[in-house]
């Protein structure tokens, strides 16, 4: 092979892998979940210092700890159950206004009619995809 047609299937092969991988980073649901609901507060890194936590009357928490907090597991059922309000955080709301799963609900509405849709499944992709992001945020 000669030299200039190696270089441009270097080129090529480069170009294919940037394209992937800016691919790869546009679906990612959880992250883009994340930038759109929780960096404010969280910080881009999730470590409770967003623009907003100032602003707070109380402590953001870090959750790049949350791991390291649970004995070393992922606390899936407790992240599930703040998420979707079932268990309250004072950041968040009342348990009658859970945020976040009140903004999931009300966008898993449908835009038409004519075809089957379950809102439920459309809201626990997203907090799955959010929890996935969280869990890839853990301090090693």
């Amino acid at each position: 092979m000669s030299g200039k047609l190696l270089r441009a299937c270097i080129a090529v092969s480069v170009s294919v892998f940037a394209a992937n991988a800016a691919a790869a980073e546009r679906l990612d649901i959880g992250k883009r979940e994340y930038e759109a609901n929780c960096v404010v507060c969280h910080g881009t890194k999730g470590r409770g210092d967003g623009p907003f936590s100032d602003l707070l009357t109380v402590k953001v928490p870090d959750l790049t700890v949350l791991t390291k907090n649970n004995g070393g597991l992922f606390p899936v059922n407790r992240v599930v159950e703040i998420i979707d309000g079932r268990n309250m955080v004072k950041g968040h709301g009342t348990r009658e206004m859970p945020i976040w799963g009140d903004v999931y609900n009300a966008e898993a509405v449908p835009q038409f009619d004519d075809y089957p849709y379950n809102a439920a499944i459309f809201v626990w992709a997203r907090t799955l995809a959010l929890i996935d992001y969280l869990n890839r945020l853990q301090v090693k």
